[in-house]
């Protein structure tokens, strides 16, 4: 088998909890570290009672990361991840442009799905410390 063929095919396995995260291997290292957040996020939430509804919704080009329900609460859900915080925390990149583009979304993900539902739009800040754990920042309504 040709090494180039074995790199396309190779697929990368983490465990992240009760779910399973399959990269292939010619994805950037950022981009893998992106999908496993979003997978450790999901468990969180899910540990807290959320029901995850949909994972990296997408509308043109739009994108919401996570969509939840708790408590009769549609939630729409941005995952920041970094893996250190030399440039700030991960939710201070959440800026203007980026919750327009989530409204967006949101509204036509409202719109689809008939959704009468209370809303709330929530921020999970992933940061790995030092000793190569994550530490979790769960922002409820973090922004309007």
């Amino acid at each position: 088998m040709e090494q180039g063929f074995l790199n396309l095919v190779l697929i990368y396995k983490f465990y992240t909890g009760n779910r399973f995260l399959y990269a292939m291997s010619n994805k950037s290292s950022s981009w893998i570290f992106g999908q496993y957040a979003e997978e450790i996020a999901a468990n969180y939430l899910e540990k807290k009672g959320f029901e995850i509804l949909v994972q990296n919704f997408r509308y043109k080009r739009f994108e919401i990361d996570l969509i939840a329900r708790h408590k009769n609460i549609t939630v729409f859900v941005e995952v920041k991840a970094r893996k250190n915080n030399l440039f700030g925390n991960p939710e201070d990149f959440v800026n203007k442009k980026k919750i327009r583009r989530l409204r967006i979304a949101a509204e036509y993900y409202l719109y689809t799905h008939d959704c009468s539902q209370l809303i709330r739009f929530d921020i999970i800040s992933i940061l790995k410390n030092k000793e190569n754990e994550f530490e979790i920042i769960h922002l409820e309504d973090g922004f309007y």
